[in-house]
């Protein structure tokens, strides 16, 4: 499959990150955590579709209310109620969110926050953290790989980043620095540092940040693409007790079908209302054909539901504590360097001696041993998709068997691995 992969997909693969050496197993079925190769190896997914599936692969309510939808229609082109229903379920959970607007992926989301940003603010300049990862909208496509200085893709307008600062994750000095002088649209930061490895607000940063913002009138947006419904109902926002202006939401909210979103403060929203804004001079355009398609709906609906009873959360949650009190044990008693980082139903496993407070630090990773660390779990059929950076997801249906066999398989790597 691969040979065939390579002659009609550069580097025969859809996404960069999805190229394994030597080369990608293929999924023929994914349902609950297991997932299936076209070879018939099974496979313990710890990746649940980049973070995505909250409730597992196919999951039986989600796939049967698709399933209903899909003969009524899959994309309509007018309006309709799912659309309604949906926003008036992430007005209730997410905290800043008064007022709604869908798109097909995280990338759109954070555009055109980013525009509503400065249409709102009258400012052109935006900041963002090193490391930080808001898809591949040109303006945010800055400062995510160490050197933080050079462009992050061959094609990139150096015109469309030189409004775009960008400052470490867990500073506030260099936040109040870029900050100075009033001139920036919005601060975005992920509350739960993803591509880092889920690096963690220290105390007080996340209150700082929306201090110094409010100072200086600058909108602060929380990409929750990653941590939103996945920290609990209320998403980052809610578990770190802090609420932004803006918050960018996608992956699980989708119930595992394309969907991106981004919502917050009616003042700022009412910016993209063609009724009172008929100037689009003072307007902030936001659009897409496949914005609220009406399977993305309803399966988000099914999927917030389940969430919003809390029991998922329970069990998910609790297998996140015991997974990295187990990760703990075994990094403590070994000699092989390590540290641990995330919340809730996250972990991440760094190969250096203290944990990362933000992408820098995360650069000091042996690199060896993490590769050797992911080769070691892929021979045991479990799988994540960062061979570099060894993070993870618990989902609904994984079971303290799945996180046993995760820990045995790991012990058994820390006490083998001679560097």
């Amino acid at each position: 499959m691969y040979e065939r992969a390579g002659k009609v997909l550069p580097a025969g693969v859809s996404y960069g990150i999805r190229d394994i050496t030597p080369y990608p197993f293929y999924v023929a079925e994914a349902k609950g955590c297991k997932l299936t190769d076209v070879d018939g190896n099974v496979y313990r997914d710890f990746w649940t579709g980049h973070g995505a599936l909250i409730l597992g692969h196919s999951h039986p309510l989600v796939m049967d209310a698709v399933a209903a939808q899909l003969r009524k229609g899959t994309h309509i082109g007018f309006s309709h109620e799912l659309e309604i229903e949906l926003a008036e379920r992430l007005v209730d959970m997410v905290p800043s969110a008064e007022m709604v607007r869908y798109t097909s992926s995280g990338t759109e989301a954070n555009m055109y926050s980013s525009r509503l940003a400065r249409a709102y603010t009258g400012r052109m300049k935006l900041v963002k953290m090193e490391g930080g990862w808001h898809g591949g909208y040109d303006s945010l496509h800055k400062g995510v790989h160490e050197p933080f200085d050079v462009p992050e893709s061959a094609g990139l307008n150096p015109k469309t980043v030189e409004d775009t600062l960008v400052i470490p994750f867990n500073d506030l000095d260099a936040a109040r620095k870029a900050l100075k002088g009033e001139d920036v649209a919005s601060l975005v930061v992920e509350p739960l540092m993803g591509v880092g490895g889920f690096l963690i607000p220290e105390p007080g940063y996340l209150e700082g940040l929306r201090e110094i913002c409010d100072e200086t009138g600058t909108l602060l947006i929380f990409d929750e693409v990653i941590s939103g419904f996945r920290l609990g109902p209320g998403g980052g926002q809610g578990y770190f007790g802090v609420t932004p202006d803006v918050t960018i939401l996608g992956k699980i909210m989708g119930g595992g079908f394309p969907i991106g979103a981004f919502c917050g403060r009616r003042d700022i929203f009412e910016r993209l209302d063609h009724r009172k804004y008929p100037d689009m001079r003072e307007r902030s355009f936001h659009g897409g054909t496949f914005t609220g398609n009406p399977v993305s709906m309803v399966a988000g609906i099914v999927t917030l539901d389940l969430l919003r009873e809390g029991k998922v959360y329970e069990h998910i949650d609790g297998l996140g504590e015991r997974v990295r009190k187990g990760l703990a044990d075994i990094i403590e008693g070994s000699d092989v360097d390590a540290a641990l980082t995330g919340v809730c139903s996250t972990f991440g496993i760094h190969f250096q001696k203290e944990a990362p407070r933000n992408v820098r630090d995360v650069t000091r990773n042996d690199a060896k041993a993490a590769k050797a660390y992911y080769a070691h779990m892929l021979f045991r059929n479990i799988v994540y998709v960062s061979p570099t950076l060894p993070h993870s997801f618990i989902s609904e249906p994984h079971t303290e068997a799945d996180i046993e066999a995760y820990l045995t398989a790991t012990e058994d790597f820390f006490r083998t691995y001679k560097g």
